[in-house]
């Protein structure tokens, strides 16, 4: 069974920097897939950027330039370093694996809260 455990959030101005990772019990190396999405209360969870095994980050267009997503094989971790925070930021961040290309089955963390606010 596959478990991811974020940390990294809390409170922080605007204009401030975070770091999140994701920590996962097997090898990140073997996921086609991991992302970090974004939730509000009452609004759809968002992706805010990930990545394939070909390791070609993407981001959402709300956050190029700010955040970058980065990975540890050795350490089996996934982090996202979010600058010039902005409150529109504030959510909970979801660490997400998918395994496989041709699967159905992703995996979820718990969340970690980012909160933006002076």
């Amino acid at each position: 069974q596959v478990q991811l455990v974020e940390s990294g959030g809390g409170l922080v101005q605007p204009g401030g920097s975070l770091r999140l990772s994701c920590q996962a019990s097997g090898s990140i190396f073997s996921f086609y897939a991991m992302n970090w999405y974004r939730q509000v209360p009452g609004k759809k969870r968002e992706l805010v950027a990930g990545f394939t095994s070909g390791f070609r980050p993407n981001y959402a267009d709300s956050v190029k330039g700010r955040f970058t997503i980065s990975r540890d094989n050795a350490k089996n971790t996934v982090s996202l370093q979010m600058d010039s925070l902005k409150p529109e930021d504030t959510g909970v961040y979801y660490c997400n694996a998918i395994p496989t290309i041709g699967g159905t089955i992703a995996y979820w963390g718990q969340g970690t809260q980012v909160t933006v606010s002076s």
